[in-house]
């Protein structure tokens, strides 16, 4: 999800800022290609701008979003229109455009899962959650590291948000070290918080109802390819390597950060107590897992048993979530908890994508990366090793998937349209959506994981440690399956 930054000095601009404009500029000044329209160059100066603020983070998501909505209504409503270029497109249809993304199915959706999320937190049903099946876990080092990972999987089929799962689970992991009377500074410690962090990011690529940029992704897809991908599909295709990583992910952690101890005395009594205190469930968390399984079933088989949408039986669970006497929470109590301004730039990314394909800026910027690249000359497999490896770098100057995926992902898949050859765009768009999760090197790269580097558990350097072996084993785990099991499944 979008983070909210500082606020820059009063009366002073960010240099970032001013670099993005300065770039903005210099690329309006250049010669229009003769094969692109104006509005499309216009476009792509757009990109540039919004690029280099997503990065730097000169100004919050949200204020990024509401002046990128801005400029599109002006440069592009001052170019000639695409299909007639003998008439000006004008500020009505350009800021149209601009907003087009909030009349997308995903953006419901998203608005959706915060819902869910917020009443997780609201009714406490996450914290009940987790502390049961750390409850079944046991005790040993190893099987504390395994029920965070089970943990983070059970809540990431209920809690459709990274930050609000990492925010319900590092508390409850912040009593465990407690109760086993180890330093915050050991071993222990810090790997079971960087397992929270990584996990997390594991199981946004394993559920497509994980996190935001999945979500995005599912909107691009709509948008720019006119299909998509069903909630089960997903899962097939992304929760075998998430099983596989989850594995790699205990493993390399125990081994570069070796626990003091194979078991720890103290931790069943610890979470036995923070369970009394708990109590036992309430009717409206009662209330609020049957709606969250129910939904699950439905989105698990939608395609299979039933014809309704993911977005739609979503809402469907929100409407006997806000029943009078039935629902779990307010109107006020929603308001309050959601962060809006992650649906804004969810909003505002998905119009910056469509509008790169409307301007053919897109397609045009597509064609150059193929051509200048060489990408054609390569097969399926070769094209992904090739575009994610590119993600993975560019992913460690960005602090929010989100932001990587609207700025990134409309790109390659203008390259996957424009690219020779038999395979599958929508596929393709699935597994380059999964990259986008790989927040793994940097503790500013995902919101989880400085939710859990806010615990003083682990520093920068220990999560790289563990993170740049994840990333590794994780590239070549995705180039294998892409080779085999996703091929097989028809999605390359």
């Amino acid at each position: 999800m979008a983070e909210q930054t500082t606020a820059p000095a009063a009366g002073r601009l960010p240099i970032a800022l001013v670099i993005g404009v300065i770039a903005m500029v210099a690329v309006l000044l250049l010669p229009t290609p003769a094969d692109l329209p104006v509005a499309g160059h216009r476009m792509l100066a757009i990109l540039v701008f919004a690029v280099i603020v997503w990065v730097t983070e000169a100004v919050s998501y949200e204020a990024s979003a509401i002046m990128i909505t801005a400029l599109m209504a002006f440069l592009l409503g001052t170019a000639p229109s695409v299909q007639n270029p003998d008439v000006i497109l004008g500020t009505s249809a350009a800021i149209n455009m601009g907003l087009a993304g909030f009349a997308n199915s995903a953006l419901a959706l998203v608005a959706g899962a915060l819902f869910i999320a917020a009443a997780m937190t609201h009714t406490g049903l996450d914290r009940y959650i987790a502390l049961h099946t750390l409850d079944k876990i046991g005790t040993s080092t190893r099987r504390i590291f395994v029920g965070a990972i089970v943990v983070t999987i059970v809540l990431s089929l209920l809690v459709p948000s990274a930050t609000a799962r990492s925010a319900a689970v590092v508390p409850i992991m912040v009593g465990v070290i407690a109760a086993f009377g180890v330093s915050k500074r050991s071993n222990f410690a810090a790997g079971l918080m960087i397992v929270v962090a990584q996990g997390t990011s594991i199981w946004n690529v394993g559920i497509q109802t994980a996190a935001a940029q999945n979500l995005l992704t599912v909107g691009f897809m709509e948008k720019m390819l006119g299909e998509t991908v069903s909630w089960a599909d997903w899962l097939i295709a992304g929760a075998p390597w998430a099983i596989i990583m989850s594995v790699v992910l205990i493993a390399v952690t125990m081994k570069l950060l070796p626990p003091e101890a194979n078991a720890l005395e103290g931790g069943t009594e610890g979470v036995k107590q923070s369970l009394k205190e708990l109590g036992p469930m309430t009717a409206p968390q009662k209330r609020l897992l049957f709606v969250s399984l129910a939904l699950l079933v439905m989105w698990a088989t939608g395609g299979k048993l039933h014809r309704f949408d993911t977005t739609s039986t979503t809402y469907a669970g929100l409407v006997v979530l806000m029943l009078p006497r039935v629902g779990v929470m307010t109107w006020k109590e929603v308001q309050a908890r959601i962060p809006w301004g992650t649906v804004i730039v969810f909003g505002v990314g998905i119009s910056l994508g469509t509008a790169l394909l409307t301007t053919e800026a897109g397609q045009w910027l597509g064609q150059q990366v193929v051509v200048r690249t060489g990408l054609d000359a390569f097969g399926p497999v070769g094209v992904f090793a090739i575009l994610s490896a590119f993600l993975i770098l560019i992913h460690l100057g960005f602090a929010s998937a989100t932001a990587l995926t609207s700025a990134m992902l409309p790109i390659m898949i203008s390259v996957l349209t424009v690219l020779p050859g038999e395979f599958s765009r929508l596929g393709m768009t699935m597994l380059l959506g999964f990259v986008m999760s790989y927040g793994f090197i940097l503790p500013i790269n995902a919101p989880q994981n400085m939710v859990c580097l806010g615990t003083e558990t682990f520093n920068a350097r220990q999560f790289a440690k563990v993170g740049i072996t994840l990333t590794v084993i994780g590239y070549l785990l995705m180039l294998g399956f892409a080779g085999t099991y996703w091929k097989w499944l028809g999605w390359m």
